[in-house]
């Protein structure tokens, strides 16, 4: 299975995940001819995508679904409460709504050779979710757009081989930045988005030997860098791990760390 990020950030996000036989797109935040590309540089034509995954409504996870989808005809799949405002969205223009399979949090679907399990985030949304992908035994997650997590955040995510996590944000830099205070109320919010701090404790709680890379994503070009996103989840991890009265089974040195890149495509992330 393979994860390669095509664009991740506050202002657009595709990302794709595949085997030798299926070829998913995780959102299509950005323009057509953007993740036309991305998927070209995959060697892959966008007539070998299978699906393309909505997260949620929000503009930088469906600016391109449109065209894309009266370009090619791809299959879309979503919950019902994030097809509604898709097809009520008329900034992307109009969308065939027998291309749009809903689907429910915790409740399995399968393409191909790709078992997906959509799970519950808390976003301000209609219906957003994120996606656990099982291939054989390998298990991987992308996981963004959440304001907190919890017991069942924790519960889904147990025993992944990869991580794309969101960072989004640096909470001084937010709080001292141009955004208007009610934005920042939001992001900081229970439905925003996780903090560099957060997703490091999130990610405390999924560490365990068969975890082989974690890709950060979703940053906020305003209110966070990559070397701050970087530095800081490692730091939050190890500052737990050092709480810990027990030796962890496994460090936060000894896991691969990257993170993606906004405006082109990101390592790819191989799990064999």
């Amino acid at each position: 299975m393979r994860i390669a990020p095509i664009a991740s950030g506050s202002s657009g996000n595709c990302i794709y995940v595949g085997t030798d036989t299926t070829h998913l797109l995780v959102d299509a935040g950005i323009s057509g001819k953007r993740v036309e590309a991305g998927v070209n540089a995959l060697d892959l034509s966008m007539r070998d995508i299978d699906a393309i995954l909505i997260t949620h409504e929000h503009a930088d996870h469906i600016s391109g679904l449109g065209v894309l989808s009266r370009r090619y005809g791809i299959p879309i799949f979503t919950t019902g409460g994030t097809k509604r405002e898709i097809l009520r969205c008329r900034s992307i223009g109009k969308i065939d709504d027998e291309l749009i399979s809903e689907i429910k949090a915790d409740d399995r679907f399968v393409i191909k050779d790709i078992k997906i399990d959509p799970m519950r985030v808390s976003h301000d949304a209609a219906e957003p979710v994120a996606y656990r992908f099982t291939h054989g035994r390998k298990k991987a997650a992308i996981v963004t757009d959440l304001g907190t997590y919890n017991d069942y955040t924790v519960e889904c995510l147990r025993g992944m081989d990869a991580l794309f996590l969101e960072a989004n944000h640096d909470v001084n830099m937010l709080q001292v930045g141009p955004y208007p205070y009610p934005l920042k109320q939001r992001i900081l919010g229970e439905k925003g988005h996780l903090s560099n701090e957060s997703a490091g404790g999130l990610l405390s709680s999924l560490m365990h030997e068969g975890l082989k890379a974690v890709m950060l994503g979703h940053l906020s070009k305003e209110n966070n860098i990559p070397e701050l996103a970087y530095e800081s989840v490692r730091v939050e991890v190890a500052m737990k791990e050092r709480m810990q009265k027990e030796k962890a089974e496994i460090s936060i040195s000894d896991i691969p760390l990257y993170v993606a890149k906004r405006d082109e495509m990101s390592r790819i992330i191989k799990i064999a």
